[in-house]
């Protein structure tokens, strides 16, 4: 769901940009203020688990007699470990790295993907739906039903939003209702994929080590340090092996943007910001693509080390 630059305009990238970094300056404050009790905690697990969401996310899973692929957001899981909070931050540091290191979604629409993916999961999905559902419930069931529920909205919401803003930008020529039609089935399947294996990630926590979850009044038992080795040798794993096992179809949304146009290219925009933000990005991105062997290993490191650091930074402030 990573949108490019050619999509939106320079007045919706102005705006999104301004209400993420709001977001952001808001984030950091409320885990300051509302979860010191936390911050301890949180320093090892935002680095290793926003490592674990960036590896998961090269994954392209193949959707069953469509042409299309997806791949998890990976925002329920994250604010069901780190809190609703932690988890934006998180995940917003995993699609920063993405921007910026790897070309993975436009420099323009930073603001954009930053709020369809983590805002949206973990802000709105996660608290709204996921929350309530598993409020004094201990039925794996539940729980289960719960993660689908939750990931199938927030890719619902996110497709929803990539389609109003790039009407509202009107640089394309994708008819809104096309587009939507094509955009929301796709990502409701996408999200049961996602909720699937988010409900197995969380089904283990809460049987093996249930102390984890941001919720749970489980006294930690055990030291944290096994459960954070693992989590990093798996993102190492699953990035090292992302780019021969992952679907080569196209995205959710590249697969709704070849539909709604019949195949057609969309013209590249000529505006001057459009012009600069695409050569400060050629200039950023040392793996553009994803290109190299070792970009997974590559991505998996950086997101460890500013995962890390912004929440070290945050129990500093």
């Amino acid at each position: 769901m990573h949108m490019s630059d050619t999509l939106i305009s320079p007045a919706v990238a102005v705006a999104t940009s301004i209400v993420a970094a709001a977001l952001v300056v808001v984030a950091t404050r409320k885990i300051g203020r509302t979860e010191r009790h936390n911050t301890t905690r949180l320093i090892p697990l935002m680095g290793v688990m926003g490592a674990l969401v960036f590896a998961a996310q090269m994954l392209n899973f193949a959707i069953p007699a469509t042409g299309s692929s997806g791949h998890i957001v990976g925002g329920v899981l994250l604010a069901a470990v780190l809190g609703e909070w932690a988890g934006f931050l998180t995940l917003t540091s995993v699609i920063i790295v993405q921007c910026l290191l790897f070309a993975d979604g436009g420099l323009m629409t930073l603001g954009c993907n930053v709020l369809n993916m983590a805002a949206l999961s973990c802000l709105v999905a996660y608290p709204l739906i996921f929350k309530p559902l598993i409020h004094n419930h201990n039925s794996p069931a539940r729980w289960a039903a719960a993660s689908i529920a939750t990931s199938i909205t927030a890719l619902a919401m996110g497709a929803l939003a990539v389609t109003i803003e790039t009407e509202l930008s009107g640089i394309t020529a994708l008819p809104y209702g096309r587009f939507l039609s094509f955009m929301l089935p796709i990502h409701l399947l996408i999200g049961v994929g996602e909720g699937l294996a988010t409900a197995a990630v969380i089904a283990s926590l809460r049987r093996y080590r249930p102390d984890l979850l941001f919720d749970s009044t489980e006294p930690t038992a055990r030291p944290r340090t096994q459960f954070i080795a693992i989590t990093v040798v798996a993102a190492l794993l699953v990035a090292s092996v992302a780019g021969t096992v992952a679907s080569s179809r196209p995205d959710g949304l590249e697969w709704s943007i070849e539909r709604t146009t019949a195949g057609v290219e969309i013209a590249e925009s000529q505006s001057p910001l459009h012009h600069r933000a695409a050569r400060i990005q050629r200039t950023t991105a040392l793996l553009p693509d994803y290109e190299a062997s070792m970009a997974g290993l590559v991505g998996v490191g950086a997101t460890l080390a500013v995962g890390y650091g912004l929440s070290l930074l945050i129990r500093r402030r």
